[in-house]
Formats: structure tokens, C-alpha cells, sequence
């Protein structure tokens, strides 16, 4: 990976107390006890009413809208490694539809729980990338923020 393209990578990560198997639970199905309705990352902050991802390789991830479980889908998941990994594609209602980043969540045991490492990119896919992955860096810092207080 070439150096302008590691700086258009947003990184981060935390130790929950829990096992990775509890820690990728949490992480999946229960993102909705962490990813704040209140918060900036939201596609559609008026329609918003859930977060989901389907649970398998192929299933969507899905900001919800209504009852039924539809809405916006911000990408597909690539891998699902229950206790160990996590893949899905990103991208925003804003962005051309051909344009998405890729996001990998891995859950390594150590002591006195796990280590959630999440690694987002393909920013230079897009235009303004150096810009966009400069806010993604910061609203990683504290999604996993509110992750490992909602995983503990």
C-alpha cells in the first residue's frame, strides 16, 4: 500500500472486556444499543429510525426507514466470521453509485477480552478523498467509543 493511500485509511480500535464471539454479537447485532440516533452518521437523519446488517456474506447493510426494515443500503457485507471478521462495503447516499469503500472489522482475543480492529478504506476511489478520509478517521474514533461502552 502506497503512502498516499495508508493516509486515505481511517483505523481504529478498542479492548471490550467480553470474548470475540460476544464482542462480534455486539458489534452486529446490537449496533442499534451503540450507533446513536442523534448522532452525525446518518444518511437520512429524517427518515432514520435503525441500522442493520443481514446477517450472512451478501446480505445488506441497511440504514432502515420504515417497519418493513427498508431504507438506504450502504453496502453488502464480504465477510461474516462470527468471533473473527467482519467485511462490508460503505458508501453514502451523496457518493456516485458506482463509488464504495471497503470496511474490515476483526475481533482477536486477548487478555482480558478483545481487540476490535477496524480498518476503512478505499477513499482514493473517490473524488476529495484525503478530505473524506479525514472525517472518517475522526467518526471512527467515536463510533468505537460508543461500541465499547455499549460491549462492555
Amino acid at each position: 500500500m502506497s503512502a498516499a493511500t495508508e493516509s486515505m485509511t481511517a483505523r481504529g480500535e478498542v479492548v471490550v472486556a467480553v470474548d470475540p464471539e460476544r464482542a462480534f454479537e455486539a458489534f452486529t447485532s446490537e449496533i442499534n444499543r451503540w450507533w446513536k440516533l442523534d448522532s452525525p452518521f446518518w444518511n437520512d437523519k429524517e427518515r432514520r429510525t435503525a441500522i442493520r446488517f443481514e446477517p450472512h456474506v451478501g446480505g445488506r447493510f441497511i440504514e432502515v426507514y420504515d417497519e418493513d426494515g427498508e431504507g438506504f443500503e450502504i453496502g453488502r457485507v464480504t465477510a461474516w466470521e462470527p468471533g473473527y471478521r467482519l467485511g462490508y462495503t460503505w458508501r453514502q447516499s451523496d457518493w456516485p453509485e458506482d463509488a464504495v469503500t471497503d470496511v474490515e472489522v476483526t475481533f482477536a482475543p486477548v487478555e482480558g477480552g478483545t481487540r476490535v480492529r477496524v480498518v476503512h478504506s478505499g477513499f482514493e476511489r473517490l473524488p476529495e478523498s484525503v478530505e473524506i478520509a479525514g472525517g472518517y478517521q475522526w467518526g471512527l474514533e467515536m463510533l468505537l467509543g460508543w461500541y465499547s461502552e455499549a460491549a462492555a
